[in-house]
């Protein structure tokens, strides 16, 4: 079973505190797998893997646009995150989940690189529970299920994380008159209206989880010009927003996600009214979480 607590917005430091305090408990059995869904006030963050380069803004401009700056342990380079931005924060224990090969068939249809990884590793063949590219791609299934929910047609593409614009699914463009059509135009097209609607960089502790996606919904794009969102300078950042011309009630994606956390992970999902009712019960470290 998945809980789920919305908790509104918080800053950036208060909800990695939380992670990490959650993520302990996690590891000791005193939770069960959580998902915390959320928005932050403006912040930039860099990865592990991030180049300080691709923090375009000088300090005096982050200030002015009042973004704070923080470094993180997740993978990754740096994104952005703020007002309008569904994130979330998977906390789960990869061992309580098993492998699906329906699922994994799919979402790694043109990930050769991982079945070669399978294929030479007997341990990782043999493993039951789902491991971090796993969790990656059902992260990512999620997200362009929901995106779907909202007419959004939404994929992955090989060699990069994340959730994308279907380029090939040009929007209102009626093409029944075309007498003759370039393919390879047709494809260069398809490329240059790919636009990225969710990011993602996880981290993983002894099989727990930590930081998780983040969904443009109704976020002001403009706050992405301070960066190069994951260092990526060949494909713009889009929103729900923005693909469908109007506001979208963040609830309604939240309760999306929600639903297909359930399907994808396969789990039962309860929601919860408060962090209170997920620490009942967990003892005195949980008391502390409450006092944010």
């Amino acid at each position: 079973m998945i809980s789920i607590v919305q908790l509104g917005t918080i800053d950036y430091a208060t909800g990695l505190s939380l992670q990490q305090q959650l993520v302990a408990l996690r590891k000791e059995e005193k939770i069960g797998d959580v998902l915390l869904l959320l928005e932050h006030t403006p912040v930039i963050t860099l990865g592990r893997n991030a180049k300080a380069a691709n923090v375009v803004a000088s300090p005096e401009l982050l200030t002015q646009r009042g973004v704070e700056l923080f470094e993180t342990n997740r993978g990754g380079d740096v994104t952005f995150h703020g007002p309008g931005q569904i994130v979330g924060y998977p906390i789960f224990d990869l061992r309580g989940f098993a492998r699906s090969s329906s699922l994994s068939s799919r979402a790694e249809e043109n990930d050769s690189k991982n079945r070669s990884l399978e294929s030479r590793d007997p341990a990782f063949a043999a493993r039951k529970h789902i491991g971090v590219i796993d969790f990656v791609r059902r992260l990512e299934e999620v997200l362009i299920r929901t995106c779907a929910d909202f007419r959004i047609v939404a994929k992955r593409i090989p060699g990069l994380t994340g959730v994308w614009t279907d380029g090939s699914a040009l929007k209102g463009r009626d093409f029944s008159r075309a007498v003759t059509v370039d393919e390879n135009e047709a494809a260069s097209a398809a490329e240059r209206n790919e636009a990225k609607l969710a990011a993602i960089g996880i981290h993983i502790s002894r099989f727990v989880t930590s930081h998780g996606f983040a969904l443009n919904v109704n976020t002001d794009l403009s706050y992405f010009n301070l960066i190069v969102p994951c260092g990526i300078t060949s494909k713009p950042v889009t929103s729900m927003q923005q693909e469908l011309g109007k506001k979208l009630d963040l609830n309604a994606v939240a309760e999306s996600i929600s639903r297909n956390f359930g399907v994808v992970f396969q789990s039962h999902i309860l929601w919860l009214d408060s962090l209170e009712a997920l620490l009942c019960g967990a003892g005195a470290p949980a008391r502390e979480l409450l006092r944010m």
